[in-house]
């Protein structure tokens, strides 16, 4: 199976106690959403902090688009709740275009 790899980018707001609430909301993150995300094709995934820097790293599977999942999401409750709590401690990086809340990095360099 041929995978498909995104890099992502998203700020929390910068206070300790958010990026702490943050990290420990992602020690346990909900059953419904954790389906949710296996079940739009994501094979692996993984967030890592600098700051309050995020970047995620996503590995999908060919039936896997961003607009697929985003319809997915509008239509399951317990996401919208999860991304309503997230939203608390997010904020948009400056680059982001309108409505985009994580922004989708440029691979610029891959070492062969």
């Amino acid at each position: 199976m041929e995978l498909k790899r995104y890099a992502l980018v998203l700020d929390l707001i910068d206070d300790p106690e958010v990026i702490h609430a943050y990290k420990k909301a992602h020690r346990k993150v909900w059953p419904a959403v954790i389906e949710s995300i296996r079940t739009a094709g994501v094979i692996n995934m993984e967030i890592y902090l600098t700051g309050n820097r995020l970047f995620m790293i996503m590995e999908v599977n060919a039936s896997f688009s961003f607009e697929k999942k985003a319809a997915m999401d509008a239509e399951n409750a317990k996401v919208q709740e999860w991304e309503a709590l997230m939203d608390k401690y997010q904020k948009i990086v400056p680059s982001a275009s309108k409505g985009e809340k994580w922004t989708l990095m440029e691979k610029i360099f891959q070492l062969e």
